[in-house]
């Protein structure tokens, strides 16, 4: 079972992509936040195998809260969504310490597809 962290600050985007997820019975969302700081916490204390960020969330943002997450545990599969892209963010969160960035208005089966690969190659 491959344990899975959400934070968004939008709490329908969170319990919508926590639906479709669980939908997979490899995956289990152990946790959901609004902010990328309690998202420190939260992976802190449940040391979950994939963090999924939001990129633009209030207290601190998902770049911030990746880079504190690759301090504590430098291997963690993480990915940001959102709703702006360009090379500019791609390079900022690769050198965070997350392998992909989604926008949020792509299809949801290009994040299920890198999810069945990072939980099945852990």
């Amino acid at each position: 079972m491959c344990k899975i962290l959400i934070a968004d600050d939008s709490d329908l985007f969170r319990h919508s992509l926590r639906s479709r997820l669980e939908g997979n019975p490899d995956l289990t969302v152990c946790a959901e936040v609004k902010n990328g700081e309690a998202a420190v916490e939260k992976f802190k204390e449940l040391q979950p195998d994939v963090v999924i960020l939001d990129w633009q969330m209030p207290v601190m943002d998902g770049l911030e809260a990746a880079r504190c997450i690759a301090r504590i545990t430098p291997k963690v599969a993480m990915a940001l969504l959102t709703m702006h892209s360009g090379n500019q963010l791609n390079k900022e969160a690769q050198a965070a310490g997350i392998q992909r960035v989604f926008a949020k208005g792509e299809r949801f089966d290009n994040l299920s597809e890198w999810l069945s690969v990072v939980c099945n190659g852990r």
